[in-house]
């Protein structure tokens, strides 16, 4: 087989075309992973963390139809979701609607899976975000440390319209994302999709 590379008219034209799209192709995938490190870098940043967070776990409660509580478990991995790592946990032997107990029960069962290797669950997270304050976190480090493990926690406080508004430690000091807009973007739409996968249990 032959390779024909036109000089001139229309083929020459199309392979020009077919070029310049490739390359404004190739730029943008590079523009976009570069903007998206560059979020994750700034995020590691403003949270202190010793390298930048690329696999992000972020649970959340809901009570389906006041009787039934369900966590459920989102992954984002280099700023896109991993559908295949998601996890849903049905609460077990817990009376009345508590919160703080569930997430102890969700968390302490995620990473005992963790700790024993099984299989979907033996990835190492690089930062955990919760649905709720900082009491929400503070439990989570304590469920952790229960199990031996330490990692990177804070909570996911939203404001008066159910949208994020900051990220807050376990020990209540805020960290304000309203003036880093990628940021901003980053998290609120993880706290949606893990909003999201609890309640279309």
């Amino acid at each position: 087989s032959r390779l024909r590379l036109p000089q001139r008219g229309d083929s020459a034209q199309l392979v020009k075309l077919a070029n310049k799209n490739a390359l404004e192709e190739a730029q943008r995938v590079t523009t976009k992973e570069e903007r998206i490190s560059g979020t994750l870098q700034l995020l590691g940043k403003m949270l202190s963390l010793p390298e930048m967070p690329r696999r992000l776990e972020a649970f959340d409660i809901s009570n389906i139809s006041g009787t039934d509580i369900v966590a459920s478990m989102v992954v984002f991995c280099d700023g896109k979701p991993e559908k295949k790592d998601y996890k849903r946990f049905k609460v077990e032997g817990l009376a009345g609607q508590d919160d703080y107990g569930s997430m102890r029960q969700v968390v302490t069962r995620r990473f005992l899976h963790y700790r024993q290797q099984d299989p979907g669950f033996s990835e190492k997270p690089d930062l955990l975000l919760i649905g709720g304050g900082a009491v929400h976190a503070g439990i989570v480090v304590e469920a952790l440390r229960a199990l031996g493990l330490e990692f990177p926690v804070f909570g996911m406080v939203k404001d008066g319209r159910h949208r994020t508004r900051a990220l807050v430690t376990p020990e209540g000091r805020e960290i304000a994302l309203d003036g880093t807009p990628a940021v901003f973007a980053l998290i609120g739409t993880i706290q949606e999709e893990t909003h999201r996968f609890a309640i279309t249990y």
